[in-house]
């Protein structure tokens, strides 16, 4: 029987208890996460080398021959196996830690760095040794029970969806600051489907937390033909990224370490990368996002002006589009004050809108992201538009309740897309403007100037209210005796 993707979620999630009370939810992720690659790369070996040893009647030359040209590679010591059979040495954290190194050493192409900033021996985060081998124990007890083997699997993305699921789980159970690497799944797929990759394309998120909202803009592709670009400010996140497209078998993907906006990494020669296609979730209303150093920029990335010190929504944005090429697609999540708010956020729009750049603007629900309640917005520019119009869509009504997070369905996917493929104008959901329509209103995109989405209310019917009136009095005097008559049978 195959193992399900509910059951690999369930014995995952259960693994974190060894770290429960112990150490923040946004520190024991790595741990997790870091030992479920390990599990499912030497089981993904494992498998192949069973195969091979049937091929090849057990010829353990041969095997090993064939082993050598698999994808990646684990030194004998590195194996989940062979950590499993040393769960009961002094010195557990260390021989997780080497092993991790070894896995590196032997994909460094692929792997250099990736568990540098995870420490299976620390004893700040993991305690004391007793303890901290006690824990690493469970943990390692934990993943046995799970057989990862391909052809054990209910699909072929079943790892990817458990990295997603613990993701969301972390982001939801440590609130804010677990949320800022995660962006809902169902919010990646829309905006994926909204900036409509193509095959051969280069796509980049400069903000890309895990590396979903890339995998999500490959999918929309549909092979492989697709050039996968992300930078990502937090050491252990981008480790994530990178074992996240590993997994997803995006090896050629270029996940760069750093800051974004003061520190871009993905340049060619001199100058910043190009791309077809960017994508991102920027943290929201970023405080000291390095505006003093913003008018001295080496790439001039700031020449509609500098975003104000205390918010970078407009940085991110700027630095997208600066990174398109001719014919590029870009789509950003943003909070609401992006599309209306003065002074130099003010001027920065106005030049965007003058340029043609902005092609829509999609309301989204309430309460969809992790760590913030409010409403936000998507914003979709084309270096190519054909039209001078820019479409607004109020989709704030449309999503599914959820527990702690709202949620968009399939269906509320589908009619975003589908008014932004037909470029049409909804009563009381989308609108097309035209560029003067946005002239007219001083440049501010807030939504409902556009997008009337008032309900009247139903007239009253004076004389049937006071015929109802009347009918409920006289049903109030009829009881009023009644408890009367009841009083004087008890003496009251």
């Amino acid at each position: 029987m195959k193992i399900s993707q509910e059951t690999i979620n369930n014995q995952v999630w259960k693994a974190c208890d060894t770290f429960r009370g112990t150490i923040d939810a946004t520190q024991y992720k790595d741990y997790i996460l870091t030992m479920l690659f390990v599990k499912y790369i030497s089981d993904v070996l494992n498998e192949k080398k069973e195969e091979y040893h049937i091929k090849y009647d057990g010829d353990e030359v041969r095997i090993e021959r064939a082993m050598k040209h698999e994808r990646f590679k684990i030194p004998e010591q590195s194996t989940f196996d062979y950590l499993y059979e040393k769960r009961n040495e002094a010195n557990l954290g260390e021989l997780i830690n080497i092993s991790l190194e070894d896995i590196e050493e032997a994909n460094r192409s692929k792997l250099e760095g990736v568990f540098r900033n995870i420490d299976f021996n620390s004893e700040p985060n993991l305690g004391p040794t007793k303890d901290r081998n006690r824990r690493l124990k469970n943990l390692l007890s934990d993943f046995e029970v799970l057989d990862l083997r391909p052809s054990n699997l209910e699909g072929n993305d079943i790892i990817g969806d458990a990295y997603e699921f613990l993701i969301g789980k972390f982001a939801s159970d440590a609130g804010k600051k677990a949320g800022e690497f995660y962006t809902p799944s169902e919010v990646s797929t829309l905006l994926a489907k909204l900036v409509e990759p193509k095959d051969g394309e280069r796509l980049c998120d400069p903000t890309c937390g895990s590396g979903s909202l890339l995998l999500k803009g490959a999918k929309e592709v549909g092979s492989k033909n697709v050039s996968l670009y992300g930078q990502e400010v937090n050491g252990s996140t981008w480790a994530l990224a990178r074992m996240n497209m590993f997994l997803h078998e995006m090896d050629n993907a270029r996940i760069e370490w750093g800051d974004t906006i003061n520190n871009p990494q993905l340049r060619e020669s001199d100058s910043l990368m190009k791309f077809d296609v960017v994508v991102a979730n920027p943290p929201f209303s970023l405080d000291k996002w390095g505006a003093d150093e913003a008018s001295a920029d080496r790439y001039n990335r700031f020449h509609r002006g500098i975003p104000p010190k205390s918010k970078g929504d407009y940085a991110f944005i700027t630095h997208m589009i600066e990174t398109l090429n001719e014919h590029g697609r870009a789509g950003v999540v943003v909070p609401h004050g992006v599309l209306f708010r003065g002074s130099s956020e003010g001027k920065i729009r106005k030049q965007f809108i003058d340029e043609n750049l902005l092609k829509a603007v999609i309301g989204l629900p309430a309460n969809l992201f992790f760590g913030t309640g409010i409403p936000a917005a998507i914003l979709i520019f084309d270096k190519n538009k054909s039209t001078n119009e820019v479409l607004f869509i109020d989709a704030s009504a449309e999503y599914e309740s959820g527990k702690n997070q709202n949620k968009l369905s399939e269906e509320n996917i589908a009619k975003i897309f589908n008014t932004f493929k037909a470029w049409e104008t909804k009563d009381k959901y989308s609108y097309v403007a035209k560029k003067e329509e946005i002239i007219e209103n001083d440049y501010n995109l807030n939504i409902p100037r556009y997008v009337d989405t008032f309900e009247e209310e139903e007239p009253v019917d004076i004389a049937a209210t006071q015929l109802e009136i009347a009918s409920l009095k006289k049903e109030l005097v009829g009881v009023e005796n009644q408890m009367a008559d009841y009083l004087n049978e008890l003496g009251f």
